[in-house]
């Protein structure tokens, strides 16, 4: 299992990778819905602080859980932005 730190810097890349993507299309892909991509924007950097407030308040007992339902959780977030990055038009 990573350290907290490692697994805390993964979150801040892929999130700021996603946010970075989102403002680029934003900017520089003609047709995109600007609105949509300030909510988004909005709600990746909501996501971010999530997943690091959840790294830090581990469950006692339980760690090999929670980390397996951490990932699987982060994973389906990520997902989710990417799709809604590609429907930003």
């Amino acid at each position: 299992m990573a350290s907290r730190k490692a697994l805390k810097k993964n979150v801040n890349y892929i999130m700021g990778e996603l946010f970075m993507e989102c403002l680029v299309q934003s900017l520089y892909v003609p047709g995109t819905d600007k609105k949509k991509a300030d909510e988004l924007m909005g709600k990746i950097l909501g996501v971010q602080d999530e997943f690091i407030s959840r790294i830090s308040h581990t469950e006692p007992g339980n760690v090999k859980g929670f980390y397996k339902k951490f990932h699987s959780d982060f994973n389906a977030k990520v997902d989710e932005i990417i799709e809604a990055i590609g429907q930003l038009k």
